[in-house]
């Protein structure tokens, strides 16, 4: 149908032109480019995946069109033979039918182009490709050859006549042309020109804005290294020495391309100084503010007001020694900002030093191999953080670390059943960053299982509550948990269902889209009706989210979540646990804790040690929930099948949303399990985010100077997003503890019906 309506869509194009003058005048014009972009092969891709019958399909039917369309464009320029074709891909796509990443598979496409000014393919008995995955090409009898996308700019220049791009980076591959050698030889020499202008612009720009005492010039190409190649390029042509020509001028396009790099990067290393001073500044600052206001480790000093002032026209005169750089040198307006940030924030550190000389004290008064495991210990854990962001495998071994805690701190002996099952879970959860990424290898058999699994939890979680102390207290409690457990079943068959229907090729059952949507809405109600008592609100929260989960997922990524929750109900045991091991505070009864009361809590005590560690679990928690089934960081993470209960249109915005839903739902978890520690172990937010701050502006400083802009769109986009991701954890997780605030402790009450009796 698409291929129908393309060749319709371009036939009425060509068609209105008789009748519409100035259209038809257009089309008759020299140097006319028209470009067709052929969607329907990335949307199938997407949705059948490429290996698949429906795929091959549309290949041969957009191959049909193909010919069909240039026949046409041939008939109404009268077969003038004036016309010539290029096709080509942006990108192409896995076997799981996404792309984005560096396999060649994304990042090999074709280029092929035929007619006027177009060499003819060149027959072959044999190729080399140093690239494996081309060597299933050898059956091609024709030559093929490897260019950059870029390349296609100045092909598309020279074969309709017009100057190269002004910006164009791209090098004219001549093999394509069919011209005599002095042609080629003068259009890759223009070409190497317009290269060299470019480079020569950017030298210029840079050397304007750059004291010349502190310039440096990219040396292999000095102005007397271009007039080199420039003259001896032309004395070549005059000669006739073509092949040595055409060599000159690749060999200078390279080098220009480098110098173009080289002043597009020329400020790097200062601007990276600037914003690494910025970094440790802050994290330095921040780590006063919690010693200074959330512990007991220094002593209240009187600021000297002499010294104080001092220090203030010190700072304010590097500040303005700084913008009188800037501004000699005419930087942009960011230049000041990078600059000149780091100026008050370390004018803020160096007025606690009072505080630091108390510290210093106090940290000497210690045992010094004490100190050195708890730095070691610190630093160990946050390059597992940051290696987790390249390595699956590192939460692995993280959360297998993690397993024998109870072991190391001594809690196994307080509270053994707890520490078992701890240990259980963390071994459990440490298995799915080991797994393949999710989507590869849809399972629906497991969806199903794990929500029968959900059901069964479920039953046995209601007849444990029923029986114990703090039983529901009215038949709305039940009637929540029972309608809960109906959406997981309707949820589990589902999955079921629309999987059998789309495999039968019977599309999406509008039953199943209905349901599927309402239980997406109810998922956020539902909770917020049930008891808010700690664990029963919890399991609500649990329940309600799963049945949503269970509709987005193809595998065994459904058991993730399952797994982590139970992991989360566990910590919450374990840290009253180590709470009463510390001798910090009594154990609380959990049982009977009530959300609803929590918001009462005004009596909050100083930072721990051990504080430490906890905030360091919940940011290893939410990081196991960014990449324990995939890596959100990359699209290329994502299968669409997962949003096949709700739609299967092709719709990139709604598709998205609901993927982002399914990335968020294991964030909930984890933020509503430290939302319960938090109000449980009576530690304050602030302090708590003061340190999750201080963890995460370390980790940012290493994927600051990790972020890339050469390789692959994976490797451009991860090293960018790892970083964006990092800088942004803190307001995540303030937003994420708002909702968890709100999914806790708030209480919708439904109107009750009032009985009369008749008399």
């Amino acid at each position: 149908q698409i291929n129908i309506l393309m060749v319709y869509s371009i036939q009425s194009f060509f068609n209105s032109s008789r009748s519409n003058q100035t259209l038809f005048s257009a089309l008759n014009e020299d140097k006319v480019v028209l470009f067709l972009h052929l969607l329907g092969i990335d949307t199938n891709g997407h949705a059948h995946r490429p290996n698949s019958r429906e795929y091959k399909e549309n290949i041969k039917k957009v191959d049909e069109g193909v010919k069909e369309i240039a026949s046409m464009i041939e008939n109404f320029y009268g077969n003038d033979g004036k016309t010539a074709f290029i096709l080509t891909s942006d990108h192409g796509m896995t076997d799981w039918g996404s792309h984005g990443a560096g396999h060649p598979s994304e990042t090999l496409t074709p280029l092929i182009v035929w007619g006027a000014g177009v060499n003819y393919p060149q027959k072959v008995t044999s190729q080399f490709f140093e690239d494996n995955f081309l060597k299933d090409w050898n059956y091609v009898k024709m030559g093929m050859l490897l260019f950059a996308q870029a390349d296609i700019a100045p092909l598309m220049a020279s074969l309709i006549g017009v100057p190269f791009p002004l910006n164009s980076v791209g090098t004219l591959p001549l093999e394509y042309l069919n011209n005599s050698a002095h042609f080629k030889a003068e259009s890759i020499f223009t070409n190497a020109v317009q290269i060299l202008e470019q480079f020569k612009v950017k030298m210029s720009q840079k050397k304007e804005t750059t004291l010349s005492f502190l310039f440096t010039p990219f040396k292999p190409l000095s102005e007397s290294e271009q007039m080199n190649f420039l003259k001896k390029t032309r004395l070549y042509i005059q000669q006739q020495k073509y092949d040595e020509a055409v060599s000159l001028c690749k060999t200078l396009i390279n080098l220009a391309l480098e110098g173009l790099s080289y002043y597009h990067t020329y400020d790097r290393l200062f601007l990276g100084l600037s914003i690494a001073m910025g970094f440790v500044g802050w994290t330095s600052y921040v780590i006063l503010v919690i010693i200074k206001t959330h512990t007991n480790l220094t002593k209240t000093v009187q600021t000297n007001n002499k010294e104080s002032t001092v220090l203030f026209y010190v700072f304010a005169m590097v500040g303005m020694i700084i913008a009188l750089f800037l501004l000699i040198q005419t930087c942009p307006w960011t230049y000041y900002v990078y600059c000149l940030l780091p100026v008050p924030v370390w004018y803020a550190v160096v007025r606690e030093i009072p505080v630091i000389q108390d510290l210093a004290t106090n940290l000497l008064s210690l045992h010094i191999a004490q100190s050195i495991r708890f730095l070691l210990a610190c630093t160990l854990g946050i390059e597992i953080l940051v290696f987790s962001f390249f390595y699956r495998s590192t939460l692995t071994i993280g959360l297998l670390v993690f397993a024998g805690w109870p072991v190391i701190t001594q809690l196994w002996a307080q509270a053994k059943a707890t520490a078992l099952i701890w240990t259980l879970l963390c071994a459990l959860l440490a298995i799915f960053p080991l797994m393949p990424v999710v989507g590869r290898e849809p399972n629906i058999a497991l969806v199903i299982a794990t929500g029968l699994l959900t059901l069964l939890i479920s039953c046995f979680s209601l007849a444990s509550l029923s029986k114990s102390e703090n039983k529901y207290r009215n038949n709305e409690d039940l009637k929540v948990h029972f309608y809960q457990m109906l959406s997981i079943a309707l949820s589990t068959y589902v999955v079921s269902s629309t999987h059998d229907s789309l495999k039968n090729k019977q599309g999406l059952p509008v039953l199943n889209q209905i349901i599927s949507w309402i239980t997406l809405v109810s998922s956020s109600v539902l909770p917020l009706l049930s008891s808010t008592f700690l664990f029963q609100r919890l399991f609500s929260i649990l329940l309600s989210l799963m049945s949503t989960y269970l509709l987005l997922s193809t595998g065994y990524e459904s058991l993730f979540p399952l797994v982590l929750a139970g992991l989360m109900f566990v910590w919450i045991n374990m840290e009253q646990e180590a709470l009463q091991h510390y001798g910090l505070s009594r154990k609380p009864k959990l049982a009977s804790f009530n959300f609803a009361y929590a918001t009462d809590i005004t009596q909050f005590r100083h930072l721990h040690l051990d504080d430490v560690r906890r905030s360091f679990f919940f940011v290893f928690f939410i990081v196991t929930a960014f990449f324990g089934t995939g890596n959100i960081a990359s699209v290329n993470s994502f299968d669409p099948a997962s949003v096949y209960c709700f739609l299967t249109v092709f719709s990139p915005f709604m598709m998205g949303g609901l993927l982002v839903l399914k990335v968020v739902i294991p964030f909930v978890l984890v933020s509503c399990a430290f939302e319960a520690i938090q109000v449980t172990t009576q530690l304050s937010s602030k302090s708590l985010f003061l340190l999750v701050l201080v963890i995460s502006d370390i980790m940012a400083l290493h994927f600051f100077f990790l972020v890339k802009d050469y390789g692959s769109w994976l490797d451009i986009g991860t090293s960018i997003s790892h970083y964006v991701l990092v800088m942004s954890l803190t307001i995540f997780m303030m937003l994420m503890n708002g909702l968890a605030q709100l999914l806790t402790t708030k209480r919708l009450e439904l109107p009750r019906r009032t009985k009369h009796h008749s008399t």
